[in-house]
């Protein structure tokens, strides 16, 4: 094989593991800014009034049987 064909090959893996390189490199640059987000501040949820109600049906229940 002549040298100017090797020579060839050879900018051409390198120009393709060049850019696989990068996309690679790109890609957990962006998986790592989504993990790295900060949370969002949302206002607490209120404890809905059916836990309460369960509470109360149940202690009354209790204190029937007692």
């Amino acid at each position: 094989m002549s040298s100017w064909a090797q020579f060839g090959i050879l900018t051409l893996v390198t120009v393709f593991a060049g850019a696989a390189a990068f996309l690679m490199a790109w890609a957990f640059l962006c998986g790592v800014f989504r993990l790295v987000q900060p949370a969002v501040a949302r206002p607490a949820r209120p404890v809905g009034s059916y836990l309460v109600h369960g509470t109360r049906a149940m202690a009354r229940q209790f204190a029937a049987r007692r």
